[in-house]
């Protein structure tokens, strides 16, 4: 996941727990405000009763029950509203004023309320005043403000999610153009831009000044190490050559026995091997170190029928059917040479570890519009552990057969050079495929 995405989640995060709580927390700060509207609604009303009260108006209001409590009650007509004065001791320490929400049956409707008791003496005579104010409406109203809030918060919540997924685009800007110019396209020092990025945050500018300066050092090193490659080459194959004159020469003697010709012999198979393995390296070295051109036209109808007539004599040294099934004369820009040498590789894999009177097929085609050209043979095949080392250096499949294991491998960075990407299939004793997947999509021709 990206970074910016990361951010966005977290921010969006962040509210979602800030809504949570503020959901959560609503009801009691709705009561608290409401209740304190109430409140002192319920005490303007019990002012405006006691300032007009006189001792006449109480004896109005009081009636006998016909018991030891005299009260009188008045309602509105809606219930919203309820009045209550009652004659009754007060007790110690009770306090004059005194809110309370309490459940009331008036007509045979039970709601909930709140009230006001308030305690107070007239004329040597002790009341209690209840005030009442319905609260069925806060409840309706607390919903309502409750899901208005949400519908609020939710849109908030996806404005600012949005806001800050632009916004940390926007800063997150010069890192990916870092990434993408710098990094992701750089396959050498060579082709490294040091162009600064432009960048508003001074954290960008300080990576992109690090890596320039980080190039800069394996610039140094990349040219010392193919110096040091050119030196490593000329001086190993330099001796190598002089030797391989000296013994030849030595086979001129007539003197010589069969014994020591013999001997003289495989000292120069060895030295042709050493001097062939180091020229491989060396091929590698500088396939890997991209010293390669890639601007030649490459046809592989004309490479593939070329090294066919090549290679005739070991094709017909183990009587192999030799199929060129190939439909398309497909152009691809690249390196010739190392092209050559790639296909060469695999085709004469392809006959070393095939069986007498066996078969290779060569085709091509279109996947996905990509060109591939496919390499099969009807050979020994391999297990899946063997295919997994196959394009390691000096990896050998059968250790009966010659060579020093490095034709894989060359064949391995030649395609890598070129973004060309190998699919290996194989089935032991039934043959192998190689398939070639070329990484520009094109057209059929």
């Amino acid at each position: 996941m990206k970074i910016k995405h990361q951010l966005a989640i977290f921010n969006a995060l962040t509210r979602l727990l800030v809504i949570l709580v503020l959901w959560l927390m609503l009801p009691i700060l709705v009561e608290n405000v409401v209740y304190r509207h109430i409140n002192n609604g319920l005490l303007e009303k019990k002012k405006k009763f006691i300032d007009h009260l006189n001792q006449n108006e109480i004896n109005d209001f009081i009636e006998s029950s016909g018991d030891s409590t005299e009260t009188y009650s008045q309602f509105s007509t809606l219930h919203s509203e309820f009045l209550v004065l009652s004659k009754i001791s007060v007790k110690p320490h009770q306090k004059e004023t005194a809110f309370s929400n309490d459940y009331r049956i008036i007509e045979g409707e039970k709601n909930e309320y709140r009230i006001l008791k308030y305690h107070f003496a007239y004329g040597k005579q002790d009341y209690q005043l209840e005030i009442g104010s319905d609260l069925s409406e806060v409840s309706d109203l607390t919903f309502i403000i409750r899901f208005f809030i949400i519908i609020v918060l939710v849109v908030i919540l996806l404005v600012t999610f949005l806001a800050d997924t632009v916004y940390i685009e926007y800063l997150l800007t010069p890192f990916y153009k870092i990434i993408d110019t710098k990094i992701r396209r750089v396959n050498e020092p060579q082709a490294f831009d040091h162009t600064p990025i432009k960048a508003k945050s001074r954290d960008f500018r300080e990576l992109d000044l690090v890596l320039n300066q980080m190039m800069d050092r394996i610039g140094e090193l990349f040219k010392k190490e193919k110096q040091f490659i050119s030196n490593v080459s000329h001086e190993l194959l330099t001796p190598i050559a002089l030797l391989k004159n000296k013994l030849e020469n030595l086979l001129q003697n007539d003197s010589l026995n069969d014994n020591t010709v013999d001997k003289i012999a495989s000292s120069l198979k060895t030295l042709d091997m050493l001097k062939k393995i180091i020229n491989n390296l060396l091929l590698i070295s500088r396939i890997e170190n991209n010293q390669y051109a890639t601007d030649e036209e490459v046809r592989f109808y004309e490479i593939v029928t070329d090294m066919q007539e090549d290679l005739q004599d070991r094709i017909e040294d183990k009587e192999i059917e030799f199929l060129n099934t190939m439909e398309h004369d497909f152009g691809f820009k690249g390196n010739k040479t190392l092209i050559h040498i790639l296909i060469y590789n695999l085709i004469t894999n392809a006959i070393k570890y095939n069986r007498q009177k066996g078969k290779i097929t060569v085709a091509d085609g279109f996947l996905n519009r990509h060109y591939f050209l496919s390499i099969s043979d009807s050979g020994i095949g391999m297990d899946p552990s063997q295919i997994e080392k196959i394009f390691n250096r000096f990896a050998r499949i059968n250790s009966d057969q010659d060579g020093q294991g490095l034709g894989l491998a060359i064949a391995d960075s030649i395609a890598n050079f070129h973004h060309i990407e190998i699919k290996v299939t194989s089935v032991i004793n039934e043959g192998t495929t190689f398939i070639l997947l070329f990484p520009e999509a094109v057209k059929r021709n």
